[in-house]
């Protein structure tokens, strides 16, 4: 991979928070990038790759392993540091229209909510599970580290005190990370987040790349069983 690849994937990620690469040429390339960026970093079960395909078995949940929507969120809230740079190597895409990899920045998100809300992000500490549950990181969900933000999100959680959560779980108010004006928050932010998302339909043999620690994702619902990415978490 050539070294204006690199820089030019490195410009986008400061300028805009993402990159797209089409056409990188298979998924080795799209590897070899990748590490040029950064480390990878084990996911969930410890492997560095997730196969994010449908599974039989996950229709009744929010799970990259489902055809499900997944509401706004940053990947893996729990770990300290969490992965700075998320990536997904398309090798189909969905062909029936759905199956976008939504986006959208915390520059901009904080931008559009109320003071209030502001201060539930950056003044209320929350418990975000880590690896199988365990104890991981209590933390504000806007966090300053240096001269930078550090986002920490997740839909489900604050709505549902779970990651991937059953569809339309109805948990108990007092059993939520931050009660009834968590949920509340996560529902304002989701309606934001629908109306100024950047949606991306990621092209079969690109690379789509986002700073997990700025910018929120989510996946609208698919069909097509025969989508199929490859997800990489990268530290710098």
């Amino acid at each position: 991979m050539s070294r204006s690849s690199v820089e030019g994937l490195r410009d986008s990620l400061s300028d805009q928070g993402y990159a797209l690469v089409e056409r990188v040429g298979g998924q080795r390339q799209a590897v070899e990038l990748l590490q040029d960026l950064g480390r990878f970093v084990p996911q969930y079960g410890g492997t560095v790759e997730h196969e994010v395909v449908y599974r039989p078995g996950n229709d009744g949940r929010a799970y990259s392993q489902s055809r499900n929507a997944i509401r706004p969120h940053t990947e893996a809230p729990g770990w300290r540091p969490s992965p700075r740079h998320l990536a997904l190597y398309c090798h189909r895409q969905a062909r029936c229209g759905g199956g976008h990899t939504d986006l959208l920045d915390w520059k901009l998100l904080e931008k559009l909510l109320g003071p209030d809300d502001l201060a539930l992000v950056t003044g209320h500490r929350v418990r975000f599970p880590g690896p199988d549950g365990g104890a991981g990181v209590v933390a504000a969900m806007v966090e300053e580290d240096g001269d930078r933000a550090v986002l920490r999100f997740s839909h489900n959680l604050l709505t549902a005190a779970d990651y991937d959560p059953v569809l339309d779980a109805a948990t108990p108010a007092e059993e939520l990370p931050l009660g009834r004006a968590g949920a509340e928050l996560a529902l304002r932010v989701a309606e934001l987040f629908d109306h100024y998302r950047t949606q991306v339909l990621i092209p079969d043999d690109a690379l789509l790349v986002w700073d997990n620690q700025r910018m929120m994702h989510a996946r609208s619902q698919y069909e097509d069983t025969g989508r199929h990415l490859t997800r990489y978490w990268v530290a710098v």
